[in-house]
């Protein structure tokens, strides 16, 4: 059984129908890509897997836990960083504060930012931020961790760097969703992409089934980025 199951997924928002139907499976060790053009139903699909919204009807089959990096990053202003990684692992999954702490502090260290446990979030650029919020979400263990574009607040350069944090977790063979813009990157990383327009799932296979594609739209959508 697939690691995450959608099922006939709809949602609409008063008269606005978003999701039409949407259906698809994650593996374990699987990166999924999601693209599609600005208000085609990405983010929204994953606010449902997530519960964040509540569909209108549909399966979604995910036994496990999974961590949620949003793309204005959504720290704490007023905690520490290493009180924004380590507060949900001790208050919610109530988990040895000792051990809590010793994983943040690898997890900072992995995300090259083994001195700013004490910083406060408005003490660091957009791309320190991302990955603070990178490293609270695998502070809870996750089976699976899903990416709101995750590179959509930040200027090129410190694009660069969560690019760089999310490839090499794909290469440990995290499980992870990613709705994102960057086509390159998800050439790249992915093992299967998703292309979503007007609420549908227009393609979906492998990065090179998806990006040779004839369908029309998705080569109108691609030339846009590749003019």
């Amino acid at each position: 059984m697939s690691l995450l199951e959608v099922k006939n997924l709809k949602k609409s928002f008063d008269d606005n129908v978003v999701l039409k139907d949407i259906s698809l499976s994650v593996e374990k060790g699987e990166v999924l890509a999601i693209i599609g053009p600005s208000g085609s139903g990405k983010s929204t699909l994953l606010r449902c897997i997530t519960d964040l919204e509540t569909e209108d009807s549909g399966e979604i089959n995910f036994d496990g836990t999974f961590g949620l990096v949003f793309q204005n990053f959504n720290l704490f202003p007023h905690h520490s960083v290493m009180k924004n990684i380590t507060n949900a692992p001790i208050r919610v999954q109530k988990r040895d504060k000792k051990e809590v702490f010793e994983h943040a502090r690898d997890l900072l260290k992995k995300m090259g930012l083994q001195d700013k446990e004490n910083a406060y979030p408005c003490e660091l650029s957009g791309g320190q931020q991302q990955r603070v919020s990178i490293a609270r979400a695998l502070a809870m263990n996750p089976d699976i961790l899903f990416f709101d574009e995750p590179t959509s607040a930040l200027d090129p350069e410190l694009t660069g760097e969560i690019l760089t944090v999310i490839r090499d977790l794909a290469a440990e063979h995290m499980t992870m969703v990613i709705v994102t813009h960057e086509m390159a990157f998800a050439r790249n990383v992915a093992d299967k992409i998703i292309f979503m327009d007007d609420g549908v799932i227009v393609e979906e296979g492998s990065p090179d089934e998806v990006f040779s594609s004839d369908n029309k739209r998705m080569k109108e959508f691609l030339g846009k980025f590749y003019d």
